[in-house]
């Protein structure tokens, strides 16, 4: 039986700790702040609830292998999972809407050549199916087993089977997801929402590479879920998993520093100046954090992937409304920016300037637990935003814009608004301790390997990072995937090479 010390109480380590311990480990966490579940936080207010971090749940099968191994209790035990039918309105730039059933090609199709017109849903059809190959080809390396020592064999292989393009007197393939959109898709709508996909991970798809299809792929092929009570209810069941299993928990506990001896990993060090002695330690922290605690840069293995940098945050308003939620109301609703190059000029250029409206996701959740009474509802707006700690101005520049967007989801949206709260950045850095409150994308395959992240093990034996900024990246299923990958590679040593 090995002493683990955990850094930090997100999702990942949380999956990591429960997984470890089952395995007859003795395992304590040690977190910054006073709870768990690093940015699937709640805000509640006067009756009202809302999630302040992720709002919906992809692949919740990651989360039920993890009940599974790690007690008698399933997922649907703990929390009631709902499948979210339509998977999401979309309201475009020329007020063409559109709801896509969850998980249906066929109604997916037919939903889109009815409101785009004849052919749309065959391109995205074909599109889908384009998609499945390249999910088929970078599935397993990319998701289920340690990052490859040849990683570089995943950077510079495209996996998406692009259509021939010809273009005047040559003949090209689409290398990004942009190039995807115009070239294969052929619908500026079709194409907002391919790139809507890519957005919401704070991925630019002029850059993106044309991987990032797996994207909309996984949400097709698994379907959308939302967790009766919030997302943090999948958190709240996590943690007491782990507690059921024996894992320690010490809450305002700042580690200051992982301890070494004979250059292997030997503990932590806390704020206050206690010392933990530990024969392994897991770190769930952002690269910078990593690099402080570590005492020396450059501490990730990952066979020279450094970690990813410059990616944006988010802007989160929640909005407390009178008169109860509409019947038939999509719990989603994607409204799309009319100016898409103005939009991406504000998050990936130098400059940010904002020259238009944002890319808006509207979430309306079906769920009395989440409001005073039926005569009220819970509405929350989340947007891509710079990372940093904007300005107030700008937070109410933004904000307002945000809204703006809302209007055509929620038509009575400002007769019905009793008060708002925003969530900047700055909270996400609060929560998380990531710069600027960045928040980390899932890998994904080519693009020279600039979205891929360092592996789970790191320059110092004995010395383990799990969640976001980890291989396999961001997102809910993917830090519940490092937790698995990290606790494979303890329990089975370097030769772990993922669960079949």
């Amino acid at each position: 039986m090995a002493r683990i010390a955990v850094i930090g109480a997100g999702t990942g380590a949380m999956a990591a700790a429960a997984r470890l311990a089952v395995a007859g480990h003795r395992v304590v966490v040690y977190e910054r702040t006073e709870t768990y579940g690093g940015a699937v936080r709640r805000f509640e207010r006067d009756g009202f609830s809302f999630d302040t971090g992720p709002g919906l749940l992809p692949l919740p099968a990651v989360y039920r292998d993890l009940f599974v191994k790690t007690g008698k209790e399933p997922l649907e035990s703990c929390v009631e999972l709902v499948q979210v039918d339509p998977s999401a309105r979309h309201v475009f730039a020329d007020g063409t809407e559109v709801q896509l059933p969850n998980a249906s090609r066929a109604g997916v199709v037919a939903a889109l050549d009815e409101a785009l017109g004849s052919g749309a849903g065959q391109r995205w059809g074909d599109f889908l199916v384009r998609a499945r190959e390249a999910w088929d080809r970078t599935r397993r390396p990319l998701l289920e087993e340690p990052l490859w020592p040849n990683w570089s064999v995943l950077a510079d292989r495209e996996p998406y089977p692009s259509v021939p393009h010809k273009r005047l007197l040559r003949t090209r393939r689409a290398t990004t997801l942009a190039e995807v959109g115009a070239w294969e898709l052929r619908d500026p709508r079709l194409a907002a929402l391919l790139e809507s996909h890519a957005l919401a991970h704070g991925l630019d798809p002029r850059t993106a590479p044309a991987s990032a299809a797996v994207l909309p792929y996984l949400e097709h092929a698994f379907g959308t879920w939302y967790v009766r009570g919030g997302i943090r209810e999948l958190a709240r069941a996590v943690y007491e998993r782990c507690v059921a299993r024996k894992v320690e928990f010490v809450f305002g506990a700042e580690v200051t520093a992982v301890l070494e001896k004979d250059g292997r990993a030997a503990g932590v060090e806390l704020a206050d100046g206690t010392v933990a002695e530990a024969d392994l330690v897991v770190a769930g922290v952002a690269p910078e954090v990593l690099d402080r605690v570590a005492r020396r840069t450059a501490v990730r293995g990952g066979g020279g992937v450094p970690p990813q940098r410059g990616l944006p945050s988010r802007m989160t308003v929640l909005l407390a409304l009178r008169e109860g939620r509409p019947q038939g109301t999509a719990h989603r609703t994607v409204v799309h920016t009319p100016d898409r190059e103005g939009e991406l000029e504000f998050l990936f250029g130098p400059d940010h300037l904002m020259t238009g409206g944002p890319t808006v996701t509207v979430l309306r959740p079906d769920d009395p637990g989440m409001v005073p009474d039926a005569e009220h509802e819970a509405i929350t707006l989340t947007a891509v935003f710079p990372a940093g700690h904007p300005e107030p101005e700008a937070v109410e520049r933004y904000t307002d814009a945000m809204l703006a967007a809302a209007d055509q989801a929620v038509p009575d949206l400002r007769d019905r608004l009793l008060w708002r709260e925003v969530r900047t950045p700055a909270d996400i850095a609060e929560a998380t301790g990531s710069e600027g409150g960045a928040v980390p994308a899932p890998a994904l395959a080519a693009g020279g390997g600039s979205l891929l992240h360092p592996a789970n093990t790191t320059g110092i034996p004995g010395l383990f990072t799990v969640g976001g900024w980890s291989h396999p990246g961001g997102g809910l299923p993917h830090a519940g995937m490092s937790g698995a990958l990290v606790a494979g590679l303890i329990v089975e040593g370097p030769e772990f090479r993922g669960s079949r």
